[in-house]
């Protein structure tokens, strides 16, 4: 008996090892070290130049009209550039599996073709992007482009309306503290729990605006909800996204900035024994895994598979976030930290907590007591977000077929 549970246990290792040997570190084929545009006779190029040629797609979306550049495997080692021409807002996020997303907010309906150009001399490899279409072009800004052999070109097909089938993607907006627990506080008295409630509330409102997004709020007003009894809320409300708003505090006044957080591995692992010990919720996983018919050495391997995609999908959305917090004012940490913290312990829900600012900071403090830097904070935050499910929507979602629809656009030649 003894020598089959150790077998099941080398066997359950095994497996973990190997899929945990799959994500353990990120590979790059290419880095991304200047992006330009310039407007042509015909249109605007937006221009990238790379270490090395990388695979790439891009499409259409609309509601807001914008223009997706996925690099795969890709890194960017560039600023961006200040918009032009038909191009009104540049971000960039996180891929899964190594890629880099460049989405191009555009005043109005565009067409699209992509090259790739192979270094040649003092030229690096190029990937190009080109935009035509009404106020694409501005000829007191023409500049003249040498045109080149394009390589793989992906040609743009008319899109057909995107299906309205589906359900919302939903996201759980927490604001930390409230009733008898205020949090932290500001030299002038201002409360963590009343400007993280007011953040949420906006990111809520963001949220309810874009067409298949919906947000719950944990608690809409002031009262004292546990920290568990908050996953539990998000849970119950089927949430694909939890996020946790709070304002930071430190000893030293001088400290500032934002910061984004999600699970640690420690975290994870206390998270799973806790599940494993609770039975009542051994078939509570949002998956619908059920764990309470299971082997014990396999109900381990099971949360920790949940635990690990779980923490992998929160890394990828928490960066879209830290960028674009960084793209408002000062970020603290310009990584993706990880804790412990309780409110983030789902292992079926990816979980980040924001620290918005540190209200122990004078300027801080004052900038949380305004309602225009308070919505700054949630629209970006939102920004993070929808970049997140522009690639990683859920299967059965209206984003989803919305995605797939202007997926069905793109010829590949």
């Amino acid at each position: 008996m003894m020598e089959k549970v150790f077998l099941g246990k080398r066997i359950a290792v095994s497996l973990l090892l190997a899929i945990l040997a799959g994500v353990s570190g990120p590979t790059f084929a290419a880095e991304v070290r200047d992006i330009r545009i310039a407007t042509t006779e015909t249109g605007t190029r937006v221009v990238l130049d790379l270490s090395a040629p990388a695979r790439h797609q891009a499409f259409l979306l609309d509601d807001p009209r914008r223009i997706v550049l996925d690099v795969a495997r890709s890194t960017l080692r560039a600023k961006l550039p200040a918009a032009e021409g038909p191009i009104t807002q540049l971000r960039s996020g996180t891929l899964p599996n190594n890629g880099l997303r460049l989405v191009f907010e555009v005043k109005g309906p565009v067409s699209i073709a992509t090259s790739m150009l192979t270094a040649s001399g003092d030229a690096s490899h190029r990937l190009i992007l080109d935009i035509s279409g009404p106020g694409a072009a501005s000829p007191a800004k023409t500049v003249a482009v040498t045109p080149a052999a394009p390589v793989a070109p992906i040609a743009i097909r008319p899109a057909h309306a995107p299906s309205e089938s589906g359900r919302d993607i939903i996201i759980a907006v927490d604001a930390g503290h409230g009733g008898v627990d205020p949090g932290a506080s500001g030299r002038r008295g201002t409360r963590e729990k009343d400007v993280v409630l007011e953040v949420a509330k906006a990111l809520m409102a963001r949220i309810n605006q874009e067409p298949g997004m919906k947000a719950v709020l944990t608690r809409d007003g002031d009262y004292f909800i546990s920290l568990q009894e908050r996953t539990l809320r998000a849970r119950r409300a089927k949430a694909d996204l939890f996020v946790s708003i709070h304002a930071d505090a430190i000893a030293n006044p001088e400290v500032s900035g934002s910061s984004v957080y999600v699970l640690s591995d420690r975290g994870a692992t206390s998270e799973a024994a806790r599940w494993l010990a609770e039975r009542e919720n051994a078939a509570d996983l949002k998956g619908g895994i059920k764990l309470d018919d299971k082997d014990p050495v396999l109900q381990g391997v099971l949360l920790d598979l949940s635990q690990t995609a779980s923490i992998s999908a929160s890394m990828v959305a928490a960066d879209n976030v830290l960028k674009a917090l960084d793209s408002i004012g000062e970020v603290r940490k310009p990584r993706v930290q990880q804790a412990g913290f309780v409110v983030l312990k789902s292992p079926d829900i990816p979980s980040m907590l924001v620290e918005t600012a540190f209200i122990s900071n004078r300027d801080d403090e004052r900038k949380l007591s305004q309602p225009a830097h308070r919505a700054r904070l949630a629209n970006a935050i939102f920004s993070g977000i929808e970049l997140y499910f522009q690639v990683n929507a859920p299967d059965g979602t209206r984003l989803a077929a919305t995605r797939r629809s202007a997926g069905a656009q793109i010829e590949l030649r």
